[in-house]
């Protein structure tokens, strides 16, 4: 069987330090789609140099609707979604090309996640598999945050192969995007009337911080397990209080207090 033509679709927005890297391991896709939001940084015309079809979106709904618009403008069947902060691996690049000498299918790539200049090798964070390469009728959903592809009930090939992913390189600006998914995150739970009380809060947060420290052997990842663990904790203390402070004022507007 010929090999099916793949489009890589990602989404960008300041991203002129991150693109060309992330542009280059996915140079021998038939085609690249950037959809950018507004940057200021050159990261269009980046995109455009390095063979990229670049997109405009100034509008921001979320990071499942930003990816469906983004994929609308592929040209092919097969669809690789990946992030300005991750790389194709040669191992994986020669695994998705022989996934695209084979039938149609929705396959999920194992990402190795960068945690303050160490690869993770535990702490739950490997490997993060996610569902990245399938046939372009299937879609994102419409979460803000950690949105994930609806596959309808269809089985996932996993590949073989990494995709490195540079989650961490700087902790303040880490520690600025958590904040933010926390806060996406408890008011889309919110609106869909989820309730939390102030010992959930407590619980979840110290169930984040064993869950990646023991269970999922966070320690074996060394000193910065240990900080991951942490971190894991407070972005889960983020999520909940976060939720409850929204049930909370959405009680006393009601006349609850």
């Amino acid at each position: 069987m010929s090999s099916q033509p793949l489009s890589v679709v990602m989404i960008a927005k300041d991203a002129a330090d991150l693109l060309p890297e992330c542009l280059e391991s996915v140079s021998w896709a038939d085609e690249i789609i950037v959809l950018d939001s507004g940057s200021s940084d050159g990261t269009p015309d980046i995109a455009a140099r390095h063979g990229a079809k670049v997109f405009h979106s100034h509008a921001w709904h979320g990071y499942g609707k930003q990816r469906q618009l983004a994929q609308r403008y592929a040209s092919h069947q097969m669809i690789l979604m990946i992030d300005t902060d991750e790389r194709v691996t040669p191992e994986l690049r020669a695994a998705i090309q022989h996934a695209l000498t084979q039938p149609a299918a929705i396959y999920s790539l194992g990402r190795r996640n960068l945690f303050l200049g160490r690869f993770m090798r535990h702490s739950g964070w490997y490997p993060d598999r996610v569902i990245r390469l399938y046939p372009a009728h299937y879609h994102y959903n419409d979460h803000q945050v950690h949105e994930s592809l609806d596959v309808q009930g269809a089985s996932v090939t996993p590949l073989k192969g990494d995709l490195l992913h540079l989650t961490c390189r700087d902790f303040s600006a880490f520690q600025w995007k958590q904040f933010a998914y926390a806060e996406a995150w408890a008011k889309q739970r919110h609106h869909q009337g989820k309730r939390c009380g102030i010992v959930a809060v407590f619980a979840h947060t110290l169930g984040a911080f064993l869950k990646t420290l023991v269970l999922r052997a966070g320690f074996l990842d060394g000193k910065q397990g240990w900080l991951l663990a942490v971190v894991n904790a407070q972005y889960t203390f983020n999520k909940y209080a976060a939720l409850w402070a929204l049930n909370h004022s959405s009680h006393a507007s009601k006349g609850g207090l």
